[in-house]
């Protein structure tokens, strides 16, 4: 089946561009709330998982062996921008496990902030793995190997122990099978797992609620949705789009963007788990969809839906800063 047109790009009046996706939205028993597209389909989901793949790192003991508080954790599950704050917080993390910077194995890249990378470039500086949008993530992978006496060279490889720390608890939160047939490698070098998008909606409503874990998982999954509603700015960055819908609504949303047109949420309160995937991979249009989905599931508090409809219809403006066009949400997303 072809998925719907759910954003449409406007200049002036017309339309000039739309994207096509597909929503999930699921609650902790395994009720569809919302299914718009074809929802069964296998997705990567690369960085928008991070909040499940951080579990072993708070299960272990890690966390709080090293002493982390919300920061850490929201940094465990980011996609940062490189900004010195991010940097100097995950080079705090390895510390603490008695590590630095060359036990990262996820590559470098310049920060995704224009602000700190043209700092960095101006003090004559290049970036590193600290600078990585994923080295909180993997700080915490290995924090966790070495607070479990897990030697972590090669940890971004499958069959590590701790990848397939990572991979049962993907399995067993999402109820889909991570298995060597539906895997890949992410931009950070470890294993990513292509299952239907449904099973990130209802893994988003599991860790939201905690329904069907154990006591420490229950207790894992509640601490780093909170640190990550908490800090949102160690989840993403200056101006980013998971700030800002966190921020409309402290402790009320969890979101977190992947690449390649992938977003997965969260709204406790009402024990649902969303995910959605733009078809073309589009980060504008996957945005304006999370935050219209979070606006129509949120409509009973007319203050907040207005401020999330205002995400979704985001302005599209000329070099001078001129309001040009918009995004715009379709009829589907209403």
């Amino acid at each position: 089946m072809a998925n719907p047109v759910l954003v449409e790009v406007l200049r002036g009046a017309i339309v000039e561009s739309a994207h096509r996706g597909a929503v999930a939205v699921f609650d902790a028993d395994g009720k569809a709330v919302l299914e718009i597209g074809d929802t069964s389909k296998p997705v990567f989901p690369r960085s928008a998982v991070k909040a499940i793949q951080a579990l072993p790192l708070v299960e272990t003991g890690a966390a709080d062996a090293y002493g982390f508080g919300n920061r850490e954790l929201a940094l465990a599950c980011a996609s940062h921008s490189g900004e010195p704050e991010h940097v100097e917080l995950a080079r705090s993390m390895l510390a603490r496990a008695g590590l630095d910077g060359s036990a990262l194995e996820c590559g470098a890249h310049w920060p995704s902030s224009h602000a700190a990378e043209i700092a960095l470039a101006r003090a004559g500086g290049s970036p590193n793995a600290l600078h990585n949008n994923c080295s909180g993530k993997h700080s915490g992978f290995l924090c966790t190997c070495v607070h479990s006496g897990i030697a972590h060279g090669g940890y971004v490889k499958a069959g590590h122990a701790l990848q397939e720390m990572v991979r049962d608890a993907m399995q067993s939160v999402t109820g889909a099978v991570h298995g060597a047939d539906e895997r890949a490698t992410d931009g950070c070098s470890i294993p990513t797992y292509a299952v239907p998008l449904k099973s990130f909606a209802l893994g988003f409503a599991r860790m939201a609620t905690q329904n069907g874990f154990g006591p420490e998982r229950a207790k894992a999954a509640k601490r780093l949705l909170a640190a990550c509603m908490a800090e949102p700015f160690f989840v993403a960055g200056t101006g980013r789009e998971d700030v800002a819908l966190m921020e409309a609504a402290p402790g009320r949303i969890f979101t977190k963007g992947g690449a390649e047109g992938v977003h997965c949420a969260a709204i406790p309160e009402l024990g649902l788990g969303i995910a959605l995937k733009c078809d073309d991979g589009a980060h504008r249009a996957s945005e304006a969809m999370v935050a219209a989905v979070l606006a129509r599931l949120l409509r009973a508090d007319e203050a907040l839906a207005a401020k999330l409809i205002e995400l979704a219809n985001a302005p599209i403006q000329s070099r001078i800063g001129a309001k040009v066009g918009s995004l715009r949400p379709t009829a589907a997303l209403n």
